[in-house]
């Protein structure tokens, strides 16, 4: 499930648009503030940050500037009201994907969204160096190569469960929140049942890598 960060102060357009995103299948979350984003964006990583430019606290190409100082490749794109040329060229200046003025269609909104989001998609695989984990196929193998002999085969929640972890590196990924996203309302989960997958993928991952999957004592489990 792609991730998206909304930093809107208009409480009724991010109301509509959380809801929106949502049905779309997004884990969409909204804050109203600077902050309150870099809040968010220090506690996980986002495939996508929709940012309105005239904030309470600031401006959203401040944000911007930070996000592109601190190294971060999240693409973003900027929703405001600001319509100028002048306004347009700076953000585009700043790095966003897109630059989408207001008012505007949500249908085009929800296009704009997942045109970035695809063109900035996960690869298939999590290449590891002497092993590499195809997504789709549920595999760990050798390599890259359509051909290369097959290490170990995972169930798909303990997959699932794997690259919620790597998309949320470095943040901690609690025993709560893994059983809410990856096993929803099965019948009795338990943090025993999330533990068991992180020990199977350990045995899949190898003696070298396991360790990168790291237990946070009384929290959850983290990617390094």
């Amino acid at each position: 499930m792609k991730s998206l960060l909304l930093v809107e102060d208009d409480r009724t357009l991010a109301e509509t648009l959380s809801e929106r995103l949502a049905k779309e299948g997004y884990d969409v979350v909204w804050v109203d503030r600077i902050d309150r984003a870099r809040l968010e964006i220090s506690k996980r990583r986002f495939d996508l940050l929709i940012l309105d430019v005239g904030l309470p606290d600031g401006s959203g190409f401040d944000l911007a500037k930070e996000i592109r100082r601190g190294k971060q490749t999240t693409p973003f794109v900027f929703l405001t009201a600001m319509t100028s040329a002048e306004y347009r060229l700076e953000g585009y200046e700043l790095g966003a994907e897109e630059y989408i003025p207001k008012p505007f269609h949500l249908r085009e909104l929800l296009l704009r969204v997942k045109h970035v989001l695809d063109n900035h998609s996960s690869p298939e695989w999590l290449d590891l160096g002497d092993r590499v984990l195809h997504w789709d196929a549920l595999e760990v193998k050798e390599s890259k190569l359509a051909s290369a002999a097959v290490i170990d085969r995972l169930q798909p929640r303990d997959a699932s469960l794997l690259r919620l972890l790597v998309e949320r590196s470095p943040a901690v990924v609690s025993r709560d929140e893994i059983l809410d996203k990856i096993w929803g309302e099965e019948s009795f989960p338990s943090s025993r049942t999330v533990d068991n997958a992180i020990v199977r993928l350990r045995q899949s991952l190898g003696e070298t890598h396991a360790a990168r999957i790291r237990s946070v004592r009384s929290v959850g489990y983290q990617w390094e």
